[in-house]
């Protein structure tokens, strides 16, 4: 009974529209923050903020802007690695052709330039949909990956093709070792994530909604439909575009074209399925279970061979993760299609009338 609303007034209209109406979840996110920020850079070693934290904080904002374009508006899209190599390498271009410019602002701007390349991309999405909108996208993925790997001054002339940076700083402030990486990735999907929730609250956010279930009637009651697509595919590369930027800066530190392949697009898509399509928090739990699900089966399997008596490559640990992330997808699109996060909001409403059966 620790998660009743008794004695909960709500007395203003802003504190009944506020993001967390519940008292008891403005305390557990507060406390979920607070050991986030203090907490895990005291308890995590290297190899748990390298392989985990920084995956899971990068792939959650890159989910977060697949969610809005997939999720809160329908179209369809399988080229956001596209957009997070066009976000890395125009923030990689933006260090290394500009002196003294702040690995921040790059950033922000390598963003920038995955807004207007996927703003181009989805131009389509005005007279197509669907299955035709998701091939159009793909196109965005392919045409990338061609002229990353072709066009020479985008990897700055690199013989290699790959590309590295280095000297990274936040405000002012080196970044040098995996912590200082963590909380500069956590603050920023923080902001970010706290702008998405806004975001799909206001009249945007509705429009974008309304587009998704019946365009015609959307059009109908006055929403343009121009405005509403054009941008969630703004806002959406936007934030993939930061996440590229970040993947390559924080976690890579030097990439090539393969980084962003097309595994990447269909990895983010199946988190948002997995995680929730439509919500905010099914970006985290999706993206908390691709990252940990290969770690956790590396792990346990070849434990589970060795008590069986058999050995377990690591290739047939790689094919049941595969055969493993299909029967997910299968199970929750037929099951619960609004995945983990549904599953979540189901619980929350047991607990808000537990013990009564109603």
């Amino acid at each position: 009974m620790l998660y009743r609303e008794n004695g909960q007034f709500k007395t203003s209209y802003s504190a009944d529209q506020q993001v967390l109406p519940i008292t008891q979840d403005r305390i557990a996110v507060g406390l979920l923050l607070a050991f986030a920020i203090f907490g895990v850079p005291l308890l995590a070693d290297e190899y748990l903020f390298r392989a985990i934290l920084i995956p899971f904080l990068i792939l959650s904002l890159a989910a977060l802007g697949l969610n809005i374009l997939v999720g809160y508006c329908g179209q369809i899209s399988l080229g956001t690695g596209a957009f997070m190599a066009v976000g890395a390498y125009a923030a990689y271009n933006f260090v290394v052709r500009i002196d003294g410019m702040p690995t921040l602002a790059a950033i922000l701007l390598g963003g920038a330039c995955a807004t207007v390349v996927g703003v181009m991309f989805g131009i389509p999405s005005l007279r197509i949909k669907g299955l035709y909108l998701a091939v159009a996208t793909l196109a965005a993925q392919f045409f990338c990956d061609w002229a990353f790997l072709r066009v020479k001054w985008f990897t700055n002339y690199s013989a290699s093709g790959s590309v590295s940076v280095s000297n990274l700083s936040f405000f002012g402030i080196a970044i040098d070792t995996p912590h200082e990486k963590y909380l500069m990735c956590l603050l920023i999907l923080i902001v970010f994530a706290m702008g998405a929730k806004n975001l799909v609250r206001s009249h945007i956010g509705r429009e974008w909604m309304a587009i998704r279930d019946m365009d015609v009637a959307a059009a109908v009651i006055g929403i343009r439909p121009v405005y509403a697509k054009l941008t969630a595919f703004a806002v959406s590369s936007f934030i993939v575009g930061v996440a590229g930027a970040l993947w390559g800066f924080v976690h890579l530190g030097a990439w090539e074209p393969a980084a962003f392949s097309i595994d990447r697009s269909f990895q983010l898509l199946f988190m948002i399925i997995i995680g929730g399509l439509g919500s905010i928090m099914g970006s985290f739990f999706g993206a908390a279970f691709i990252v940990i699900l290969p770690v956790v089966l590396n792990q346990a399997l070849p434990v589970l061979g060795s008590l069986m008596g058999v050995t377990i490559s690591t290739a047939t640990v790689a094919h049941t993760e595969l055969m493993i992330f299909g029967a997910l997808i299968v199970f929750f699109l037929i099951v619960e299609p609004h995945g983990l996060a549904r599953l979540w909001s189901i619980g929350k409403e047991k607990m808000r009338l537990w013990p009564f059966p109603h």
